[in-house]
């Protein structure tokens, strides 16, 4: 069941809520560029299986690495982490999104290897790629938060 969560019948739907939520709660540049990077799992993923052509566990077809489900997952839950942050509340109710996203994304990885359908280093590779992914996500959402402030001086003007 955990391997399910970075299926695309699964993800594609849990972002697709949180991002309708952002936009509607006035966050639509930060729900494009979570949208964004979703759409660039596929584009960085799909030609590393292509290069790699590494067989599964169980099977000798190939196109294995890196995991696309882990991928998916993990661009997935921690898009929504950093959409919903900015919409929990005040103090330490902001805090609970990314943990969440994190133990989701590990299950759904951990979940991927015990049932055979990855090899461990297909999931880790992921994480890094998504981890660099999400690295410049955190980037842009910084800059759409920020960019107001840009040119204004110490009275706000």
């Amino acid at each position: 069941m955990l391997a399910d969560l970075g299926g695309l019948p699964v993800a594609v739907p849990v972002l697709a809520v949180a991002v309708g939520y952002a936009a509607w709660r006035g966050h639509r540049a930060r729900a494009v560029a979570v949208t964004l990077a979703m759409v660039a799992v596929p584009v960085l993923v799909m030609p590393l299986k292509l290069w790699t052509d590494r067989a599964g566990p169980l099977t000798v077809d190939s196109g294995y690495y890196p995991s696309g489900h882990t991928a998916t997952a993990m661009v997935t839950y921690c898009g929504v982490a950093l959409l919903l942050s900015p919409l929990t509340g005040r103090g330490t109710g902001r805090a609970w999104p990314m943990p969440v996203a994190v133990v989701l994304s590990a299950a759904t990885g951990i979940g991927l290897v015990l049932r055979g359908y990855h090899w461990p280093l297909d999931v880790l590779g992921s994480w890094l790629l998504c981890g660099m992914l999400l690295a410049l996500l955190v980037a842009a959402l910084w800059w759409i938060d920020n960019r107001g402030a840009a040119g204004t001086g110490a009275d706000g003007r």
